[in-house]
């Protein structure tokens, strides 16, 4: 911070010209540059705090490209700072500044303090000083220790979506100082846990700088969740463990580096399409001050309001150079300075509206594309939004990959005994090549995934056909109501025991599917050994033990973690089950489809509306892509039953033309997956009612007796 006199009151010893570039607070090791974007301003003020708490406010004269900025010789690390922006108010013009609120920067690399409830935020002419949280200048220099991204390609790697506070709060392994922390993540416990089940890289839930809505705090709840950021080159102080604020950047920095030692990469879930600010009657915290018209989408004919294509009262007007630049910026920064993998990018459909329409090749995915740094990272699109014409799954660049939710809605439709599922459950299983082939992409390319933060856990999926979301304080009408779950006869907990091993073998199932499916498998937090949030499915407030992974479960639940990792071993293990390209299927001998009795899929076969069984024979003498150092691929040929009839069916095993011998390599009937049991040629093996068998294809050895 600025050095102290010796009565302890700030003294700057000048202020410099400075520079428009970079944006926000940057420290050189001498002193702070500071840039902030106003076109609509007449005039802003730089205000940094004293020791004491009280502010001092020093007017920006020089202006670049609506870009006012000064250089302070003397502000060091851990200043505390904000802006004062002086200009027009006129809401119906799409005008907000007022001089008496003091904004946050949104190049701001760490923030101090807490915004307290009450009317400032939100009323004109309301001074929020001491209101709101300040931003703090952090000291950019950090030891990486010849860090290195790991880089796994799409077809070797297995995300893991967490939370960071939810993860890590209850593990017994983790100090209490460390838990809900980077620090947590960081762990070797965690790290430990997340190389068992053969993870390559964490995505992290929002950890940008984010916002609790006064309406949920009124209610006594949280944003849980943390989509409504507000400061996109900040990691969220809450989440360190060290108190002083600007200590959360090296937290961070520090998390990263472990979790890359470990091979892990770290993907962040970034929410660029709206902020925390709301619609016109939220707070007034930063953009909204600083240019409203010029970061946010307001309504054609009336710009006192805001589009609104997220559901949370505003949208980040993509079209404005200034806005892309703050996103661009901020995704480099994070790529650059924090070393982070890459990317999920919340709503993705919103920043491809160019118009009102979702254009694919935008301004902000053409400036992705050929951009030297951010090109090179994983780009995952939520491929939706709430507008109009939202759902674009399929439609994203080539470099993109999706969420993809039909892979979700089809896998559950199908094990929960859907009819006519079976031809959409093989294009999931296979890579979806009918959404991502025409676009130059890779089975990759599909983010392969059956739960997610937002719906039922695994464990929920198969206890409850309805949403119980009362604890959220709606009554009941949040969350969806179409969750293609199925809970197996009982609505919630239950002793009965034939439910309850039902229960266990379609969690199974899905795993297994999720672990041999073509594309990049996404496993949600906890399921490994069957988290519940007791049938709420929209845990978006919730801060306490109902989100938190409760890491007792992996005791109690033991034989479903070890058949999450034997499943994810397995594929691991054999690259027929995570191919670079789709399946050629025209002959090739790749892959064929087989009823379970043994011909080959036809035409009618696929159309059965009541047909809920089928095996899949993966070859592995027919990988045609070659291996990274250009050699053949050759692999374990595999036998896939899958069974979604509740009752047991007999599968023909293929005959000696396909091989000698087929050992079962992973069953869903038993609790860890193993069985050893082994099958001649044109042998019968009946698969139990919902399930799946997996062979694979030995050598026949008489045993001499």
């Amino acid at each position: 911070m600025v050095r102290p006199d010796t009565s302890g009151e700030m003294t700057p010893l000048g202020v410099w010209p400075g520079s428009a570039y970079p944006l926000g607070a940057t420290y050189d090791g001498a002193g702070t540059n500071f840039a902030v974007f106003s076109e609509v301003a007449e005039r802003v003020e730089l205000c940094l705090l004293d020791p004491g708490g009280g502010e001092h406010r020093i007017p920006l004269d020089e202006v670049d490209g609506h870009i006012w900025h000064a250089y302070l010789p003397t502000v060091a690390p851990g200043q505390r700072y904000g802006f004062r922006v002086h200009g027009p108010w006129d809401p119906e013009r799409g005008l907000r500044c007022d001089g008496a609120k003091f904004l946050l920067d949104p190049y701001g690399k760490a923030f101090d303090g807490a915004f307290t409830p009450g009317p400032e935020l939100h009323a004109y002419g309301a001074d929020t000083f001491g209101h709101t949280m300040t931003g703090v200048v952090v000291n950019p220099y950090f030891d990486w220790a010849g860090d290195r991204a790991p880089r796994h390609p799409y077809h070797e790697t297995v995300l893991y979506e967490a939370h960071v506070k939810g993860l890590t709060m209850t593990h017994p392994a983790v100090p209490p100082a460390q838990r809900g922390t980077y620090a947590g993540i960081a762990h070797p416990a965690i790290v430990e846990h997340l190389r068992s089940l053969g993870v390559t890289a964490i995505e992290l839930m929002p950890v940008h700088q984010f916002l609790h809505d006064r309406i949920l705090l009124d209610r006594g709840l949280r944003n849980y969740w943390g989509y409504n950021s507000f400061g996109y080159l900040a990691p969220h102080r809450e989440y360190a463990c060290d108190p002083r604020p600007e200590a959360a950047v090296t937290e961070f920095k520090t998390m990263v580096r472990a979790l890359h030692s470990a091979g892990i990469e770290v993907i962040l879930d970034v929410v660029y399409n709206h902020t925390a600010e709301g619609n016109e009657f939220g707070p007034t915290i930063g953009l909204r001050g600083l240019d409203n018209a010029a970061y946010y989408r307001l309504c054609d004919g009336d710009p006192a309001h805001y589009m609104d294509y997220t559901g949370t009262g505003n949208s980040l007007d993509v079209r404005h150079p200034h806005t892309l630049q703050l996103i661009m910026d901020s995704l480099r920064y994070w790529v650059l300075e924090m070393h982070v993998d890459g990317f999920r990018f919340d709503l993705a459909a919103t920043l491809a509206r160019e118009l009102h329409d979702v254009h694919r090749l935008s301004t902000f995915f053409d400036l992705v594309q050929q951009d030297p740094v951010l090109s090179r990272v994983k780009l995952i699109a939520e491929p939706w939004d709430v507008g109009a014409g939202g759902y674009q799954i399929g439609n994203f660049p080539g470099l993109w990959t999706e969420w993809n939710g039909r892979y979700r809605d089809t896998v559950r439709d199908y094990w929960r005994g859907e009819p006519a599922t079976l031809g959409e459950f093989a294009s999931r299983f296979t890579g979806s090549s009918d959404l991502y082939e025409a676009t130059g992409r890779r089975p990759g390319a599909s983010i392969n995934f059956v739960t997610a933060h937002d719906g039922f856990t695994l464990r929920d999926l198969v206890s409850y056909d309805r949403k119980h979301n009362h604890a959220n304080g709606e009554d009941g009408r949040d969350g969806e109501e179409h969750n293609r779950s199925w809970n197996c006869g009982i609505e919630g907990p239950t002793d009965d025991p034939d439910v309850s091993a039902l229960r266990d073998r379609q969690s199974r199932n899905m795993i297994a599917t999720l672990a041999l499916s073509q594309g990049t498998p996404m496993l949600l937090h906890g399921d490994e050994f069957g988290r519940t949030q007791h049938g709420n499915n929209n845990t978006y407030c919730q801060d306490s033990p109902l989100t938190w992974v409760d890491w007792a479960a992996a005791q109690k639940n033991a034989e479903l973690l070890e058949f999450t990792r034997a499943a994810f071993a397995l594929r691991r293990a054999h690259p027929v089950f995570r191919r670079r390209r789709f399946f050629d299927g025209r002959g090739a001998g790749d892959i064929t489809w087989f009823t379970p009795g043994g011909t080959e899929m036809t035409t009618a076969d696929w159309d059965t509306g009541f047909a809920r069984s089928l095996a899949v024979l993966l070859n592995g003498d027919a990988i045609a892509e070659p291996g990274p150092r250009g050699e053949r691929v050759r692999d374990d040929s595999f036998l896939l039953c899958f069974n979604a009839h509740s009752a047991a069916l007999d599968f023909a095993v293929p005959g000696p033309e396909f091989g000698a011998q087929w050992t079962v390599a992973l069953d869903c009937s038993t609790p860890t997956g193993y069985s050893g049991v082994s099958y001649p040629a044109a042998a019968t093996v009946t698969v139990p009612g919902h399930c799946l068998l997996v062979a694979r294809r030995t050598e026949f050895t008489p045993i001499s007796r």
